[in-house]
């Protein structure tokens, strides 16, 4: 019996077949994280900055614990086990949460006055001979909180030091714990989301008033 010899037209067709057949029983293309930010924040609706009034400040880098210093979208289950972090899967911020809270409380301070970075305040001192106050922050919570199943709130807690530096060494003019919860409107993530936001903005607000009371309740003599 004669071989049945196969043309390169017959050839191409049967790996265009193999490979076909290859790619459907490949596995789907992992899910792109989604991310989120602050936003634009609620000072872009103003029509023009306000002059700076106020005395200038440094605003050090803040500090948090190592779990904050990621990207992810964290969450507690209060209700369950209040002492256990759990990331959300699919969601992330675009910049770990206390650079965003910085920037946030940077252009919130910078509305009444100037705001110097630490290498920028520190230039300052050497010109000038004398420091801006420095505001110092300390980010230690900074989850969406679920006190029940169906109940939950965006939880940021931190804590404010205000510095003055003098010719005997810094002096501390205050120190205060400031924890804000806003309700979340849905029990996930863009839920917790906006409750995070909403929070931060609400601490963001207390502090810029706290420090301004301070400032001109101590003036720089």
């Amino acid at each position: 019996m004669n071989a049945i010899r196969k043309t390169p037209a017959a050839l191409a067709l049967g790996c265009a077949l193999l490979l076909a057949a290859g790619c459907g029983a490949l596995p789907d293309k992992p899910a792109r994280a989604t991310l989120y930010d602050f936003g634009p924040g609620p000072a872009m609706a103003a029509a023009a900055p306000a002059a700076a009034t106020l005395p200038t400040l440094s605003l050090a880098e803040f500090e948090s614990n190592s779990r904050l210093d990621g990207t992810q979208i964290l969450y507690r289950l209060g209700y369950a086990d209040a002492n256990e972090l759990r990331p959300y899967g699919q969601s992330r911020w675009s910049l770990p949460p206390s650079q965003l809270l910085r920037q946030r409380l940077r252009d919130t301070l910078s509305e009444r006055r100037m705001v110097l970075g630490p290498e920028e305040a520190a230039t300052i001192s050497r010109g000038r001979g004398q420091a801006p106050d420095t505001l110092r922050i300390s980010l230690d919570e900074f989850s969406h909180y679920f006190e029940s199943a169906s109940a939950s709130v965006g939880l940021v807690r931190l804590r404010a030091t205000l510095v003055r530096s003098t010719a005997a060494g810094d002096r501390v003019l205050g120190q205060r714990l400031f924890t804000v919860r806003r309700p979340a409107p849905s029990a996930d993530a863009p839920g917790g989301v906006k409750a995070l936001i909403s929070a931060s903005d609400a601490a963001v607000a207390e502090v810029v008033q706290w420090v301004d009371q301070l400032q001109q309740q101590q003036p720089r003599q």
